[in-house]
């Protein structure tokens, strides 16, 4: 008996012992018993840094923000002793209370979710002073973003909430469910930038979670950073001088520094204020502007396709020129009709040909380049010629995406050997189904930034840098675009240029010229259903070129009438900082182009 006595008290004994180790180790040594302790007392808390700033090219503040706060919510805090004035407190229907309640159950019963985004400073203000009798809920500060002019929208973009989707697909584990980010333009172009880095705070609550105090004197706390601040290369006086011009009618404006690439404005017509989608207001004013026939969200600046029409024949005739298929002096008899013309029959060399823009003397021109007989068989020679053709074309920036710093851009489209070949059938097409490539007709699709950068290549004699609409990001320059030479002997340019600046001086492009100013430029006028689209292209000054810009007026007809006029106005804003042709002016403002 005393045998068994002293094995029960000695397990007893090292029972005890064991029991005693383990909690030993688990409270004093074992960290993970400390981070669960800690996790049911301690609650976080995400701190969100104000998203950076956005300037013009001379530091007017255009996009700014401004702080909301979010109403977050406990379930299992929560004690509500007047319903009903609860509910008038927040502006919330019971049935919207009852079902953010179930959404924020259904994420925790523990945890802080959000019952109310985005209060504004003045709501929380007003009912701040009750909210306190209302266990359960507390107030987090966040931003939502604010603009000081109605202008740029396209090109700014605009902030939400981001998707499941998007959530899914973020590789970097920064997003959380409920975060904002920006979803076009220069606010999703430069969302890494913009956004800054979050902070976070830990406070001590009770077993009923009520606030104790910080946690550890807040030596875990880390404070937001804010997002790096952005300059664009925006004139914004420019630019909304062009948005005016452009008012109730549909197209684009795309103007650059030539020098630079940088772009000086940007304008979709017709566009939106920014700030109806900015914070609530987005939900509510999102689907209105997505159904309207006329597309205001769409950037045709960067999105819409058109042909090039006659601003083509610029690109046809340096391709000639060093070919060798024409020489600056060679005269060629033009008449008839080749091709549907308007120029009158007679001799034409680069120059005239392009002032007058004749459509027969372009034919002609594209038809040697094509047929160079290469090759002894006419569809063979055909697709050499085309192959040889669309190398230089693309040198010019068209058929592939520029680069710029902007989300959306399309590569527009310059057809290929395959392309006809799917079309026609292998070696069963020749120059004969495909001339209206000549006049920039056809299967050409560019799109207006891509014109504007032409414009800038033909000012800088052979050479454009990569169109892009950032300066600055923080302090640092956004500087360092690539430089895109084509392969044209720079003395090619002259004939064409000197064609261009009699286009403005005397020709189609009249309502473009400005007094004092040399400005070189092309009109077109694009095929389209019902009324012709109205273009024009064009840089100045000719020897000095400090900006380039294109103009697209959907429906507006002929390119020396709405198009042209627009573009002059625009580039004597620019060069000369006021407009003296006020008569010119009124016409574009009142958009009566047929008559």
């Amino acid at each position: 008996m005393n045998s068994r006595s002293v094995i029960i008290k000695g397990l007893v004994i090292l029972t005890g012992l064991g029991l005693a180790i383990r909690l030993f180790y688990i409270q004093l040594i074992d960290p993970d018993y400390e981070r669960a302790a800690e996790n049911n007392i301690v609650q976080k808390i995400l701190e969100y840094p104000y998203r950076g700033l956005i300037t013009d090219r001379n530091d007017s503040l255009l996009v700014y923000n401004t702080p909301v706060f979010d109403l977050l919510v406990i379930p299992n805090q929560v004690e509500i002793p007047d319903t009903s004035r609860f509910l008038q407190l927040l502006e919330m229907t019971e049935e919207e209370f009852l079902e953010q309640m179930k959404k924020a159950k259904k994420f925790s019963y523990k945890l802080a979710s959000v019952l109310v985004s985005q209060l504004p400073n003045e709501h929380l203000a007003a009912i701040q002073g009750e909210l306190i009798n209302y266990e359960g809920f507390f107030v987090q500060p966040r931003t939502v973003r604010e603009y000081t002019y109605p202008s740029l929208a396209h090109t700014l973009g605009y902030v939400g909430e981001i998707s499941l989707r998007k959530l899914k697909q973020d590789t970097t584990g920064y997003y959380r469910g409920g975060d904002y980010l920006g979803i076009s333009g220069i606010e999703k172009a430069y969302e890494n930038n913009l956004r800054g880095d979050r902070g976070v705070s830990y406070r001590m609550v009770d077993a009923q979670r009520v606030a104790k105090g910080k946690f550890r004197n807040g030596e875990f706390d880390t404070l937001p950073e804010p997002g790096k601040d952005v300059q664009l290369t925006i004139d914004i006086e420019l630019q909304q001088y062009a948005e005016k011009l452009m008012q109730g009618k549909v197209g684009s404006v795309v103007a650059l520094d030539p020098k630079t690439g940088e772009i000086l404005a940007m304008v979709s017509a017709p566009d939106y204020n920014p700030s109806l989608l900015s914070g609530k207001k987005l939900s509510t004013n999102y689907e209105p502007l997505e159904q309207d026939s006329l597309k205001p969200l769409f950037n045709r600046a960067l999105q819409a396709m058109y042909p090039p029409g006659s601003m083509f024949k610029t690109v046809q005739s340096l391709i000639a020129l060093q070919e060798g298929i024409v020489n600056p002096e060679q005269k060629i008899y033009c008449e008839g009709d080749l091709i549907g013309d308007l120029a009158p029959p007679g001799k034409y060399d680069i120059k005239r040909g392009i002032t007058y823009s004749s459509n027969n003397f372009f034919f002609i021109l594209f038809r040697r380049t094509m047929l160079q007989r290469k090759d002894p068989n006419m569809y063979s020679d055909s697709r050499i010629g085309l192959t040889n053709w669309r190398n230089y074309v693309t040198q010019f920036g068209l058929g592939n995406k520029l680069g710029v710093d902007l989300p959306n851009e399309v590569k527009g489209f310059v057809p290929t050997v395959d392309y006809y070949d799917r079309m026609y059938g292998t070696r069963r097409w020749k120059f004969s189904n495909i001339y209206s490539l000549s006049i920039g007709q056809g299967e050409l699709q560019v799109s207006p930034l891509q014109m504007a950068n032409l414009g800038a290549l033909l000012g800088n004699r052979g050479h454009y840098i990569t169109p892009h609409i950032v300066r600055y990001v923080g302090e640092e320059s956004s500087l360092g675009f690539e430089r895109h030479e084509v392969e044209i002997d720079s003395a090619h340019f002259e004939p064409v240029l000197q064609g261009m600046e009699q286009v403005v001086s005397i020709g189609s492009g009249r309502r473009a010229y400005v007094t004092g100013l040399q400005i070189c430029g092309k009109t077109s006028t694009v095929e389209n259903p019902g009324y012709d689209h109205s273009g024009f292209m064009a840089f100045a000054p000719k020897d000095d070129p400090k900006i380039a810009i294109a103009v697209y007026v959907e429906n507006a007809g002929w390119g020396g009438r709405a198009a042209a006029a627009t573009a002059g106005l625009i580039i004597e804003k620019y060069l000369k900082g006021e407009v003296s042709r006020k008569y010119m002016e009124t016409y574009v403002l009142k958009g009566k182009f047929h008559d």
